[in-house]
């Protein structure tokens, strides 16, 4: 790599003034164009809908976070020039290239042979309609910057990256790859190891080449990612939606982009991701979010907890709601004036019966029992010289009401869940057992639905009937992030949205925490209603020092996750372990000399100490809520922090079945510095040799004896 001389680093900063002209030039044709517009459109309502869409990109663009226009640059080789040919880059396609890189890599290099392209978050068009002068991270071109290396150049002769503070440019350095020149860079390092403060960053200058594979993937693919904790496998899903937005945009208009979190916390941590990426339109929420009809007021035992995910509760919703359709026994008759059309029993068995062998929505298959009924009395009406139209339709429909409810009876998710929770449906022939049942049916039932409490198990039972009654709204991509904590049934309603779309599901095994965690990913998949997809493993972590990830790995063998363990791309870092008399000192000490240092600080904890060592913190005269925060153990899942300060990790192994894999989760929340805070002696799964990860810095030291 070659450091930049002053001429150089001046000759960027000329066109870093180029890019602030454009973006200027961009907002000023936005803002025209939202008053253009209002003349243009051939009427109301198409001047309504130009105008919002106008107005919404003129928003977007003056609200965008302000940032680096560019953060790196590629130089491709001239045309004929042996510098950055791809012959024998069959080691380059091996270390993550898709198949059929290589023809691809040769068409690079001629199309763009002698050119020069700035890389960043947005494209930023040249003046007067000349070449851009930053491409947008997405575009196809851009893909040999994550992409390009010595053994695989692709056309490349000069990778530069650059160094920024704030929205200054200080510095770059370059990579000659037709040269073969790859070496460690040092503004990559510095920008992986830079201390997290705030909300979750975007990745598009760091992006590894396995991670943009996988962002880089066909909309048509669905995936699932075992990613070690630091992986950036959250960073991978939200930067998957960014590209996909941009490359199948017109695909995805009318279903869109849902991403899934697993607590309000993870959100808001994450919210800024898509934003800065120039996406605002991709609907960010959690499952019990997305499925809530009812609040949530109760809160159900483990044992009630677990019957209700289970996916044999599919079949006992289903033969309560599909139990009350009625065999027709007599006819039916409705009159009008002096006319009666009559239709009768062997008629209306056949039509009910050939209904629910279509395996329609119940609410679907209701209006066309009615529909079905209506024609045939519209036949009789017309056969007698009788005038029909829609009005005769829809009044003779309503005239059926009476009769269609005692056969085919209108009903609410609720008040089918309530019925099988009350025990007022009967248990023979169902997969539960008596002990089961016992579990989830209501001691003390409410007497109507609308006067029940439900719990948020509940919420995936009436999530399940309402799939039944009529089909949900369905997304084009949906992306699960700590998918290995889905149940069964929390999986069916996952499926429901993505039925013609596809689906990217992140998660790691070991970090699995409900008692129906998953154990498998085919399995998963498989209830996620994709059997087919692949299974890609991200094994390097680029959050976790090493240091760090050596203690956790200690813990994998007892986890029996059958993942592999975490190598770290870090080398910078420290963990602390302290033996200390009383466990709120202890924390209070070690968050005070944190707040010393640039960056985030978290003390996690076991839910039941939370708030007692909060209260120590204020004691003693810390702000907890601004760069410290102290977290239950329970909703750290997707969060990180410069430097976690854990306290009493035995606490956290015993306080649940998976214990330990929670336990696993919160030693990896750390971006820097871990200090590991104990009065007790640490759980014996910690104290054996690491599970072979590398090394790092470290310091192991006690007040109270050596550990």
């Amino acid at each position: 790599m070659h450091a930049q001389d002053l001429g150089g680093l001046t000759e960027e900063l000329r066109h870093v003034e180029r890019c602030r002209a454009g973006l200027s030039r961009m907002l000023d044709a936005a803002r025209g164009n939202v008053i253009i517009g209002e003349t243009v459109a051939g009427d109301r309502y198409s001047a309504e809908r130009l105008g919002r869409h106008l107005k919404s990109l003129a928003k977007e663009l003056s609200e965008e976070p302000e940032g680096p226009p560019f953060f790196g640059r590629l130089t491709f080789a001239p045309a004929g020039s042996t510098a950055g040919s791809t012959a024998g880059s069959t080691a380059g396609s091996t270390a993550g290239s898709t198949a059929g890189s290589t023809a691809g890599s040769a068409a690079a290099s001629a199309e763009h042979a002698g050119r020069t392209y700035y890389i960043g978050r947005r494209h930023i068009p040249g003046e007067h309609g000349g070449p851009p002068v930053v491409i947008d991270w997405r575009a196809p071109v851009a893909r040999s910057f994550y992409r390009a290396s010595a053994r695989d150049p692709q056309g490349v002769a000069v990778r530069r990256r650059f160094g920024w503070s704030g929205t200054t440019l200080t510095s770059y350095e370059d990579e000659r790859l037709g040269r073969g020149e790859e070496r460690r860079s040092r503004l990559l390092a510095a920008e992986i190891e830079r201390p997290r403060v705030g909300p979750m960053r975007d990745i598009v200058a760091t992006i590894q080449p396995e991670q943009d594979d996988l962002v880089r993937a066909g909309l048509d693919d669905s995936i699932a990612v075992q990613g070690a904790p630091g992986t950036g496998k959250t960073a991978v899903g939200l930067h998957r939606a960014a590209y996909l937005l941009y490359a199948h945009r017109q695909r995805l208009q009318r279903g869109g982009v849902l991403v899934l979190g697993p607590n309000r916390a993870f959100l808001g941590y994450i919210a800024a991701v898509l934003p800065a990426l120039g996406e605002v339109d991709v609907e960010q929420t959690t499952l019990d979010g997305l499925i809530a009809s009812v609040p949530v007021q109760a809160r159900d035992g483990e044992r009630a907890a677990a019957v209700k995910h289970d996916a044999r509760m599919a079949g006992v919703l289903r033969r309560a709601l599909y139990g009350r359709i009625a065999r027709p026994v007599e006819p039916v008759t409705v009159a009008e004036g002096s006319s009666r059309w009559r239709v009768g029993e062997d008629e209306l068995r056949r039509i009910v019966d050939d209904t629910r062998r279509d395996a329609l929505p119940y609410g679907i298959g209701r209006e066309r029992v009615r529909a079905r009924v209506v024609a045939l009395m519209r036949r009789q009406a017309e056969a007698r010289g009788h005038s029909t139209n829609a009005a005769w339709e829809r009044r003779t429909g309503r005239a059926l009401g009476p009769w269609l409810d005692g056969i085919w009876p209108a009903v609410r998710a609720e008040q089918v869940v309530h019925e099988v929770l009350s025990g007022r449906w009967t248990t023979a022939g169902s997969a539960l057992s008596d002990a089961e049942w016992a579990a989830v049916v209501w001691e003390r039932p409410a007497r109507t639905y609308k006067s029940a409490k439900w719990s948020a198990a509940d919420l995936v039972l009436i999530d399940e009937v309402a799939g039944m009654l009529e089909r949900p709204r369905g997304y084009g991509h949906v992306i699960v992030d700590e998918a290995q904590d889905l149940s069964p049934m929390q999986c069916r309603a996952v499926a429901r949205r993505a039925e013609h779309g596809s689906l990217t599901v992140l998660g790691d095994l070991a970090q699995g925490t409900t008692p129906w965690a998953a154990r498998s990913w085919p399995e998963l998949m498989a209830a996620l209603g994709r059997p087919e997809a692949r299974v890609v493993e991200l094994t390097t972590g680029y959050r976790v020092p090493a240091a760090v990830v050596e203690l956790a790995n200690r813990l994998l063998p007892a986890l029996d996750a059958g993942v592999p363990t975490t190598r770290s791309y870090r080398s910078d870092g420290r963990l602390r372990i302290t033996r200390v008399p009383g466990v709120e000192q202890g924390v209070v000490a070690a968050a005070r000399e944190a707040l010393e240092l640039e960056g985030s600080v978290g003390v996690i904890a076991a839910d039941a100490d939370a708030e007692r060592l909060k209260a120590a913190l204020w004691d003693a005269g810390l702000d907890v809520g601004g760069r410290l925060s102290v977290v239950p153990v329970t909703l750290v899942k997707g969060l990180e922090y410069d430097h976690v300060v854990l306290a009493e990790p035995a606490a956290i192994a015993e306080a649940e079945e998976r214990g330990l894999n929670r336990l696993y989760v919160a030693l990896t929340r750390a971006v820097s510095r871990l200090d590991v805070v104990h009065t007790r002696p640490l759980p014996p799964e910690l104290e054996g040799p690491a599970a072979g990860a590398g090394t790092g810095p470290r310091e192991s030291f006690s007040t109270a004896g050596s550990v």
